[in-house]
């Protein structure tokens, strides 16, 4: 039976977060419809998560729990949450209570004026270092600049999107997940609302530098080959340079009676020509590593136990 509204929340060791934002959750969404559900997405955590998500799902039915039997990552656990939910709307929060739950209200009275997709579009960032704002805010300036598309700057995954969108989206395989990329990519008609985020009330925050990286790679490799042309062009214009410089020590040694010396410059030159080349085959091992990931065919996740009935979903996990 489909749902009004279906939450997507992943989780990953918040212990300390999951009752408050389920209570916060019930209010909010309650407020809309009582034809909802939550779907939590345990994505390997080391903590009592996972206990908590199952005292949670057996004190209401409306909740629902999938369990990984490692951590996949963020992306691939909202992806999971996607697939197996059923509601007409679907809203993906982070559990950590730094994007309000208080906020769904306002998502949805957006989203019942014609929109497809709703971002919450981050006015102000609590608790996060100048560094981490800084790189965020550059890093998709970057990223507009390398794609054909529009994708909205200062955004998370905080968003609301309508089943046509949710359906669009699970025919996406690919393994290196960037939902905010594909959600754009779609093209569906889309607007955002401002809000300030908090601060995290519990905890760390899982998105290490190294991930935050790691996931600004799969965004580019995803979405532009621009990177590729780059390495193209560099090794013209590299070509062309040491091409000058072999006619003129040649044009040196035998118009000019000089010849050329020096074992710094050779060395630089050296050292420069190999760490383009360094470069060039990293960018070009990148895709080439997706194309291995996507060719394997390997399943996305492994669920240990959830309290959905997977089967009656048509695709296999």
């Amino acid at each position: 039976m489909d749902k009004d509204i279906s939450v997507i929340i992943p989780i990953y060791n918040e212990q300390d977060s999951v009752f408050e934002l389920h209570k916060r959750l019930t209010a909010s969404v309650g407020s809309i419809t009582s034809n909802y559900e939550f779907v939590f997405v345990n994505d390997g955590s080391t903590d009592n998560s996972s206990y908590n998500l199952i005292k949670l799902s057996e004190a209401n039915s409306k909740t629902f729990y999938i369990n990984f039997t490692r951590n996949f990552g963020h992306q691939v656990a909202v992806s999971a949450g996607i697939k197996f939910c059923q509601g007409k709307v679907v809203i993906i929060i982070d559990g950590d209570l730094q994007d309000p739950p208080e906020l769904i209200p306002k998502l949805y009275d957006t989203y019942k004026k014609g929109f497809d997709v709703v971002y919450a579009k981050r006015r102000r960032r609590e608790g996060e270092t100048f560094l981490k704002r800084w790189t965020s805010k550059l890093f998709y300036r970057l990223l507009e600049r390398l794609i054909h598309f529009k994708i909205p700057l200062d955004v998370g995954d905080y968003r609301l999107l309508d089943k046509k969108v949710v359906q669009a989206l699970n025919k996406m395989p690919e393994q290196n997940k960037f939902l905010r990329g594909q959600v754009a990519w779609l093209g569906f008609k889309h607007t955002h609302i401002l809000f300030d985020r908090d601060s995290r009330k519990h905890g760390n925050s899982g998105y290490s530098y190294s991930k935050m990286f790691r996931l600004a790679f799969d965004a580019i490799t995803s979405f532009s080959d621009k990177p590729l042309v780059l390495v193209t062009r560099l090794g013209f214009v590299i070509s062309f340079f040491t091409f000058i410089v072999i006619v003129f020590a040649m044009f040196s040694h035998f118009v000019l009676k000089e010849t050329i010396t020096g074992w710094t410059s050779l060395i630089i030159s050296s050292m420069f020509i190999g760490g383009i080349q360094l470069l060039s085959i990293g960018i070009i091992g990148e895709y080439i590593s997706r194309i291995n990931k996507n060719v394997q065919d390997r399943p996305l996740y492994i669920i240990e136990k959830s309290n959905i009935e997977l089967d009656q979903f048509s695709e296999e996990t």
